[in-house]
């Protein structure tokens, strides 16, 4: 068992050269989540998309001891209602080993407060409905489940279907 020094925790800004650290955190979370054989990224598809000239997401590292051991992948939304940006946090992850010991919840504080700095209403995520472990750690932080919403998605074949009916029209 490691018992963690939170001075010992920090987080920094993600970098290009990050992309193969980021992308064995993203297959850690897929193991995790029973998911892996969705994964497809690539470290160049990363490089491009978080790094790029048109970046579309932000990346953190948490550090401890200076070893990776956790990363938050956020990118900002909009609210009409509150008229304001948000932050939505794609992913967070805390190596297993490192769970329970407050580094999640720093990472958590740290958007929290990147939010606030940024003007932005809210800060958001979903949550697998099997996972007990992290459902209860958010509702330690007072975070709210949003039960009454259902989320869609359209991918793959049905996204390109779709992209085609436009096109279709003549536009």
């Amino acid at each position: 068992m490691i018992s963690t020094n939170i001075k010992a925790f920090t987080i920094r800004k993600a970098g290009a050269d990050d992309a193969a650290l980021i992308l064995s955190f993203i297959r850690e979370l897929a193991e995790y989540e029973k998911l892996s054989h969705e994964v497809v990224a690539t470290e160049e598809l990363l490089e491009e998309t978080l790094f790029g000239e048109r970046h579309t997401a932000e990346v953190l590292i948490g550090e401890y001891q200076g070893s990776p051991v956790a990363f938050a992948l956020f990118f900002h939304n909009f609210s009409t209602f509150l008229g304001r940006p948000g932050i939505y946090l794609e992913d967070l992850f805390v190596k297993q080993v490192y769970r329970g010991k407050g580094l999640g919840r720093c990472m958590l504080a740290y958007l929290a407060h990147l939010a606030r700095e940024r003007g932005c209403g809210r800060l958001e995520w979903w949550v697998l409905d099997w996972n007990t472990p992290a459902i209860d750690f958010y509702r330690s932080l007072h975070a709210t489940p949003m039960d009454e919403w259902t989320v869609f998605r359209i991918t793959g074949e049905s996204l390109v279907e779709l992209s085609h009916e436009f096109r279709l029209r003549g536009s």
